[in-house]
Order: structure tokens, then sequence, then C-alpha cells
């Protein structure tokens, strides 16, 4: 795993100067990109009396065996807390993906209430946050709490991507887990989408709905 290049828990010291030890969530997302299954929030605090010892990091720089092993590691941590919340491809659909991650957001944010006094947050400000924050562009490299977060959504959805490959193996959810991939493409071309698509994404619109055929006209 790729050391650290800056202090991860320099924003984590900086709140808790005014905050209540036990009380700074780190928030992140994982699935905001593939053409199917949730998008997943995770909320964690981790236990601000002992910086968290394990080398976290950006769950997009890990592999699948990296990844478990740091979200079982954190989840056996005495004094962690973390909240989870899912964003189905159906609610996707309805409202967009980035209002949906959003959503999810808030919701894991309310989960951690009455202990969090502020969320350290991964990505561009949320309009109605229901908590005080800080929002970190690529946060999940700045900030342990941030890192952890991802590390445990990624998880999480991944084996909700595997429990969908049992349903649908046809796609290849437990390779690409929902990802745009050739085969994944290939698939959708072959047996068109499944419930767990997200219909607003454009390569799954454009097999449902094609564009229709260009006319061609011979003036000569």
């Amino acid at each position: 795993m790729p050391a650290q290049s800056c202090d991860m828990f320099l924003y984590e010291r900086q709140a808790y100067a005014t905050c209540a030890p036990g009380s700074v969530a780190g928030i992140d997302e994982a699935g905001r990109g593939p053409l199917a299954g949730p998008v997943v929030v995770a909320a964690v605090i981790l236990p601000p009396e002992s910086e968290f010892k394990l080398a976290v990091a950006d769950s997009k720089t890990l592999h699948a065996v990296q990844l478990e092993k740091l979200a079982y590691a954190l989840r056996q941590t005495l004094g962690l807390r973390y909240a989870i919340v899912e964003c189905c491809a159906r609610r996707i659909d309805e409202i967009n993906i980035l209002a949906a991650t959003q959503l999810a957001m808030r919701q894991a944010a309310r989960l951690m209430l009455p202990q969090i006094e502020l969320a350290l947050v991964d990505g561009l400000p949320v309009k109605d946050f229901p908590v005080p924050a800080r929002f970190l562009v690529k946060g999940d490299r700045l900030s342990a709490s941030i890192a952890a977060a991802s590390i445990l959504a990624k998880t999480h959805r991944d084996r909700l991507m595997l429990r969908l490959h049992e349903l649908y193996p046809q796609y290849g959810f437990d390779r690409h887990k929902g990802y745009a991939t050739a085969a994944h493409l290939a698939a959708l071309e072959h047996f068109g989408p499944c419930p767990a698509h997200r219909r607003s994404f454009a390569p799954v619109a454009r097999i449902i709905s094609p564009p229709p055929e260009q006319l061609s006209f011979d003036f000569s």
C-alpha cells in the first residue's frame, strides 16, 4: 500500500480543538460512476484517543483483499462508530446520481446523531447538510476519517454487487462491480438491462431507447 504523503489526522486534530471527543465523522461514497447497483455512503467516527494505527488509504488505490482486511480491522476497532446508507438504482433514476449521493450523505450524517458535531465530507459542498461540515475535495487522501469511510463504503458496495451477481450472473457484476467495462457493455447489448441497472445513465438509456435510424435520400 502506498504510504500517505500528508498528515492524515490534521483535520481531525484541528476539529477536536473545539469539538467533544468522538464527535468528528468522516463521510464518503462509493459507486457514483457504475451503470448498475446502488450508490453507498459511509460515515465513520474514529476513536479520538488513539489515532488509527492502520494505514488507511483512498479505497480506489487498494486491491479487494487489502480493502477487506482494512474494512474488517476498522469494524473491530474499539470505540469506532459508523453508519452505512444505500441508494438504489431506481432512486438514482428518479432524482439523478448527484442528488441521490447527497441524499445518502445527509442520511448518513443524521444516523450519527447525537454524537456528531462536525462532518469531514469528501467532495464539494452539499446543500442543507444536517450538521456542521467541512467539505474536502479528494478528502479520502487528506483525512483518515474520510479514508476509513471510503473503505467501508467500497467494501459494502462490493458485497452488494456480489449478491446481484448471484441474481444476474450474465452481466459479470462479480468482476466489474457495475462499471462500464467492455464486457459489461457487451452483456448489456446482448441481454438488455436488469432491474439493477441505472436506466438514466447514457449507455443503458441508449439500449432501452436507441436513437432513430437516419433516413437517407438520393436526390440524384
